[in-house]
């Protein structure tokens, strides 16, 4: 995989672009790679629900949770259960995944961060094929943006704790970092 770097977009990945990003302040680079989890509804997966959250386009009566999760969200990508990787963001852009957020005593996490989300709970097991993806697009977000680094990668709930779970106890981050070396 590699990102093409005028676009900060991921080739070879389905594009879904959203609207609901921003640009990064300003001397502000992405420093911080976010693991997210997510399912719509939850629990089940497959679907267009997770595209039309990131798009704006989420029908609040399709589904009684989808009232609750109103808003403007994104994320930089998506790694659905058999490991398509959709991207919704730009990776030089802000998107909006963190919410109130801190990593190592700095606030705004979107402001430096990349979101990636894969398609899951807390409680159920990620796939082989996540697992492979996921390490993938991390490498060439690595060989992209010279201040990533394998050391500041961390979860939803490490930079919202009690307000966030994701990606949960499921997520297994040994055998990812092995991914990532291999």
């Amino acid at each position: 995989m590699n990102i093409h770097p005028a676009t900060g977009l991921l080739i070879g990945a389905r594009q879904v672009l959203s609207t609901h990003f921003d640009a990064r302040p300003a001397n502000a680079v992405p420093e911080l790679i976010v693991v997210h989890g997510i399912s719509l509804p939850p629990g089940e997966f497959g679907g267009p629900w997770i595209d039309r959250l990131f798009t704006g386009n989420l029908p609040p009566d399709a589904h009684p949770y989808f009232a609750e999760i109103r808003g403007r969200v994104s994320a930089h990508a998506l790694i659905r259960r058999d490991g398509q990787v959709i991207q919704y963001v730009p990776f030089g852009s802000r998107a909006w995944h963190a919410g109130q957020s801190e990593y190592r005593g700095r606030p705004a996490c979107n402001d430096f961060s990349i979101g990636i989300e894969l398609e899951g709970t807390d409680d159920i097991p990620y796939t082989d094929a996540q697992y492979d993806q996921l390490a993938a697009v991390v490498r060439a977000l690595l060989a992209a943006y010279p201040q990533l680094s394998a050391k500041h990668i961390t979860g939803h709930s490490d930079i919202a704790p009690g307000r966030k779970t994701d990606p949960g106890p499921a997520f297994d981050w040994p055998r990812f970092r092995r991914a990532l070396e291999g």
